[in-house]
């Protein structure tokens, strides 16, 4: 009877809310970002979390809630890390580079996270592409302002204002498509990622703005 007792697994300390939830958040981006949405099983996640089914149903909904609250977290988080990153006290092409160093931090601190919003809610479509394509609105927005910034700087603000958003949709998308390759070449620093990318694309923007673009023959 003693050793049943001595064996027997430990019962899930009671904790705030909040804590739980967080705890059944990870689990999920964890398991979400191995197997995807539609493999993915709630029981799995329940026991990497460490919790009962009932209680993630309680606390998070049903699968479906469960990935897209899992996806809104994940995108906040990365969002936030990029702002974070950015020294608004430096000119804007710095403010760039430390931004891009921020987001590649949090790809490679956050893989899990990445796979979840980069390749997961994509694949599956529907709403929680959606919030993916949200997330990319804001860091385009956010790319926008700095051409936007720098073009006024020089006395060229219409011009970036004009071509500030669509070069911002470039530069987001090479900057994820570089994330998925240095997923497999972690050898690379995040500080020398952002330095090529900024050399693929700000010399690129700097001479748009100036007016030195090219064109066909």
């Amino acid at each position: 009877m003693t050793e049943d007792v001595k064996s027997s697994p430990p019962r899930s300390r009671r904790l705030p809310r909040a804590v739980r939830e967080r705890q059944i958040l990870d689990a999920a981006v964890e398991v979400f970002s191995r197997h995807g949405y539609h493999s993915a099983s709630m029981d799995e996640i329940s026991e990497v979390a460490g919790v009962s089914k009932p209680m993630i149903y309680s606390y998070l909904g049903a699968k479906e809630d469960l990935f897209a609250k899992c996806i809104r977290r994940e995108a906040a988080r990365m969002l936030e890390a990029v702002r974070q990153g950015v020294r608004s006290e430096l000119p804007p092409d710095m403010q760039l580079w430390h931004g891009l160093r921020a987001f590649y931090r949090f790809v490679a601190e956050y893989r899990d996270s990445w796979t979840v919003l980069h390749r997961q809610a994509l694949t599956v479509g529907g709403q929680f592409a959606g919030e993916v394509n949200l997330l990319r609105s804001r860091a385009i927005d956010m790319v926008s302002a700095l051409v936007v910034t720098a073009g006024t700087k020089k006395g060229l603000g219409q011009v970036a204002e004009f071509s500030g958003p669509a070069l911002a949709v470039s530069l987001v998308g090479a900057a994820e498509s570089l994330a998925d390759w240095w997923l497999d070449h972690s050898d690379v620093s995040d500080g020398v990622l952002a330095s090529w990318l900024m050399n693929l694309v700000w010399m690129g923007f700097n001479d748009l703005i100036e007016g030195d673009v090219w064109q066909p023959r």
